[in-house]
């Protein structure tokens, strides 16, 4: 869509922007993927129920004709993962990669509270402890619980972006969202369905001071490939 314009099919960008607007997408997803799979392999693992809820729906998906020849889930595949999608968006709840949002004001406004904000304003938002807020999210705010995010049908629960921010929200969405979200099912599902992930007991698990939510002593493990 990028590539061709709307009327006659003329190309409106050059060869350049369009590299950088690629560049931008693999870029600005590397830290931002692996902060959220590293801290959702550290919940999953230290919650077996969770973990046996989507092995059990990966094997469902698998079974439904996949077959016994593909190592992984295609794109398709991926899509079926209910729980799975529920676990990605619980891990990134509470621990979003960009842990503070900055915004600045160009001009006077006013926000939805009625405060005022006068121009060149800096405004942080601590997305880090708004997913913990029992104002927002209820009593079991700390609590990793997938089911959250499913609805009595079994489907999806859709979550207004600025309640669930983790990936901005109007305007600024962000533009790798459904891409990312296609990286890390197909990333976790594979890893999950064909190895067994413990965390090594002790190991400290405490998140770095940094742009973005890495874990300070990374995450130690012992991976263990799964008998089928």
């Amino acid at each position: 869509m990028m590539m061709m314009g709307e009327e006659k099919g003329k190309m409106v960008h050059d060869d350049k922007f369009l590299r950088d607007a690629a560049f931008n997408l693999f870029v600005a997803g590397r830290d931002t993927i692996t902060s959220a799979l590293t801290w959702f392999f550290w919940l999953v693992a230290t919650h077996p129920l969770v973990e046996a809820k989507i092995l059990e729906e990966i094997e469902k998906v698998f079974a439904a004709g996949v077959g016994e020849k593909h190592e992984i889930l295609g794109m398709e595949d991926v899509k079926k993962l209910v729980y799975l999608h529920g676990a990605l968006c619980e891990g990134l709840r509470l621990f979003p990669p960009v842990p503070i949002e900055r915004k600045q004001s160009l001009k006077r406004d006013t926000l939805p509270s009625g405060h005022y904000v006068n121009p060149n304003s800096i405004i942080l938002l601590f997305t880090y402890a708004m997913g913990r807020f029992k104002e927002i999210w209820g009593k079991d705010c700390l609590e990793f619980k997938p089911e959250r995010w499913i609805s009595e049908k079994g489907e999806t629960i859709h979550v207004p972006s600025y309640k669930f921010i983790s990936f901005n929200a109007g305007p600024r969405t962000c533009l790798g969202k459904d891409l990312s979200f296609l990286q890390m099912k197909m990333v976790a599902s594979t890893l999950l369905r064909n190895y067994r992930i413990q965390v090594v007991e002790n190991h400290p698990t405490i998140p770095a001071h940094s742009i973005v939510l890495l874990m300070k002593h990374g995450l130690k493990v012992m991976i263990t490939k799964r008998q089928f």
